[in-house]
């Protein structure tokens, strides 16, 4: 719910997804889940509750895999504090999956980011996997032959939204995608 423009993060976020051509779109919701519910515009989105949230990402993402239509190809997982990740990159996971690749990460400068990419035929073992704060680690991590970088450093920056400071950075500098000076890490 931290705004952005105007705007909750979250709101962001689910336009970037969209912009890219995602859909359907799941979002999980933790701790605000009620305010976001109350407040936030969020159209079509499938809106699905992380009881479990202080646990760490893993939750929230075995919760989203578990909200996946069944046909579902693949999920792009994005985390809503990473306001410096564009329509372009997401588009290029998508671009990357499209090809063949069942598991893609976005890159910057050569180094694994986010968003990811996960195909079906991962989704039971990236469940397991998620625990904590790892979220898909163990997943890239026990297939790094059969994971896709896609560079996107061009496009977006890997900026995530860790502290006031961090946000304070991205508000003064009015930042469209750009990445501010100093700021989070990835």
């Amino acid at each position: 719910m931290l705004p952005f423009r105007g705007r909750p993060l979250l709101e962001h976020a689910l336009g970037v997804v969209r912009a890219a051509g995602c859909g359907p779109v799941v979002a999980v919701l933790g701790a605000a889940r009620a305010q976001v519910r109350a407040t936030a515009e969020t159209g079509d989105c499938v809106l699905v509750d992380n009881p479990d949230w202080e646990s760490g990402m893993g939750s929230s993402l075995r919760a989203g895999l578990a909200a996946l239509p069944a046909e579902a190809p693949a999920v792009l997982v994005m985390l809503v504090d990473t306001p410096g990740v564009t329509p372009a990159a997401v588009a290029r996971l998508l671009a990357a999956h499209r090809a063949g690749g069942e598991l893609v990460a976005a890159a910057y400068g050569g180094r694994r980011g986010h968003p990811v990419l996960i195909g079906a035929r991962y989704f039971a073992e990236a469940a397991q996997g998620a625990r904590g704060d790892a979220g898909a680690r163990a997943l890239l991590a026990a297939h790094p032959g059969e994971l896709r970088l896609v560079e996107c450093g061009d496009v977006a920056v890997p900026d995530d939204l860790d502290t006031p400071a961090d946000l304070a950075c991205w508000t003064a500098e009015g930042r469209a995608g750009g990445a501010p000076s100093g700021g989070g890490r990835s």
